[in-house]
């Protein structure tokens, strides 16, 4: 057996700080080895290795920005540097609204990050202009194996071009209504997962006991929540942005009834405008019914947040869980959010694979998805074992069946961006237009008058045809 001692650490830190100041001295590490036999014997070694100045720089960008958060990420690559003493990794925090800009300006200065931790969203628009290599993310992917990965999120990050992966699959979320079934079963109410089932439940539970609101849809202008939502009432009814011949279909009748039905719950909702915080805060005092809410949400639920207030009795105990929206035309969505590592071209291929794939399994992939378990669900199928021990006193608070259905979406989970026809310009296209919120826009017009679903339907049919022909013309730069 193996171990490092303590001095490990202080050698390494003491190089690094060295090399920072531009001083090229050697990083010392001290062994312990020990060897098994009747008389244990312990053998002292001191090794030099690579200078600090000819160390290869790995440098990391996370959107996990939170000082806590980096801490972990910090541990996780001393860690790792401590097995490559010729790799020195650098974590840098970035905030997740301004990657774009960020990466526009390294672009510009020639000094690309090796490594991005970001949204699925990115991935298209970025290997659309060529900052990813897609070589690198499939090395990762096939030496970790394949089969280890969820189905669903590897068919998000594959690049249509070349059939191979543009990034990582690393943690996720996946989208539910998340319902008060001790109140479906005093009803007679179908568990909410057809349109109908949804509509019906809407709207005998709003005025039924306490609940003032059967759901919560989300109407604010400041938020994606709303498109979010809409994207899984779509995909349920076949609305797509775009045909099988590439032409723009944000006004097609499958689209105008999704529409329709979206906009009609509000009747029975929490008044306009509204996102995720008025629905969470209904649903744990008991006004709201029904909540679509990720799976950050089951810590709240069990009442288990120390800032956030549970006025029902065993609100976990009779909640459910339905992830899957059906609709009229027998489609069935789930809708998820998967975050990605990407390496980019020009990083040395060889170190940023090797720290992807330490960060992407064993105790560091664990100790990341520590960092919030429910928000962070694996996406590789080997580590929900382990993933369940994180936070068990929420986790126990659920029938198991809940969490079994929770890594079932993520086998079938979609998003309008990732549909695999769809090439790197129309995906970018999407990303575009729920960057700019449109659809909630169009929410709001429907909702207040001013616009009939399928004019709504027209006005997206316009946004969208000139965002994708804006993409096009880039691409043809």
């Amino acid at each position: 057996m193996k171990r490092l001692s303590i001095a490990l650490t202080i050698t390494i830190l003491a190089g690094l700080l060295l090399s920072a100041c531009g001083t090229p001295t050697p990083v010392t590490i001290v062994e312990t080895v020990e060897v098994p036999g009747p008389e244990r014997t312990v053998i002292v070694k001191e090794t030099v290795v690579v200078p600090a100045g000819e160390r290869t720089v790995v440098e990391f960008w996370t959107t996990d920005n939170e000082e806590e958060r980096v801490i972990v990420y910090e541990q996780v690559a001393a860690d790792f540097m401590a097995e490559h003493p010729d790799i020195e990794v650098r974590i840098v925090p970035i905030d997740e609204g301004t990657i774009a800009q960020r990466m526009a300006t390294a672009v510009a200065a020639n000094r690309l990050p090796d490594v991005v931790r970001m949204g699925v969203e990115r991935v298209a628009p970025f290997l659309a202009s060529g900052l990813l290599d897609t070589d690198a993310a499939t090395q990762v992917i096939t030496d970790l194996g394949e089969d280890t990965f969820f189905e669903g999120p590897l068919n998000w990050v594959t690049d249509p071009a070349s059939g191979n992966y543009a990034a990582v699959p690393f943690d996720g979320w996946i989208q539910a209504i998340w319902y008060r079934a001790d109140a479906f079963d005093a009803l007679g109410l179908d568990p909410p997962v057809t349109w109908d089932a949804i509509a019906a439940a809407c709207e005998a539970l709003a005025g039924y006991e306490d609940f003032l609101y059967g759901i919560t849809i989300g109407t604010d202008l400041g938020w994606n929540y709303g498109h979010q939502i809409f994207e899984q009432v779509a995909m349920s009814n076949g609305a797509l942005p775009f045909d099988a011949d590439g032409n723009v279909t944000m006004n097609s009748p499958e689209m105008i009834e999704a529409l329709e039905f979206y906009t009609g719950l509000q009747d029975c909702a929490t008044p306009a405008p509204s996102y995720w915080l008025q629905g969470r805060a209904n649903y744990v005092t008991g006004l709201g019914a029904m909540l679509f809410y990720s799976t950050y949400v089951m810590d709240d639920i069990a009442g288990l947040r120390a800032d956030l207030e549970v006025t029902v009795d065993d609100l976990a105990a009779n909640t459910g869980f339905s992830p899957n929206i059906v609709g009229p035309s027998g489609d069935e969505a789930t809708y998820g959010q998967l975050v990605t590592v990407g390496i980019t071209t020009g990083a040395d291929t060889e170190a940023a694979v090797e720290f992807v794939k330490y960060l992407t399994e064993g105790d560091a992939y664990l100790s990341v998805l520590g960092l919030s378990p429910h928000g962070k669900l694996p996406q590789r199928t080997t580590a929900v074992d382990g993933w369940k021990t994180l936070d068990p006193d929420t986790f126990g608070s659920y029938d198991p069946a809940v969490l079994e259905a929770i890594f079932e979406g993520f086998e079938s989970a979609q998003r309008w961006a990732f549909v695999p026809e769809y090439d790197q310009i129309q995906r970018a296209a999407i990303g575009d237009l729920e960057g700019l919120l449109y659809l909630v826009e169009a929410f709001n017009n429907i909702i207040d008058g001013l616009m009939t679903p399928a004019t709504a339907a027209d006005w997206l049919q316009t946004q969208m045809e000139d965002l994708y022909t804006a993409r096009q013309a880039e691409a043809e730069e």
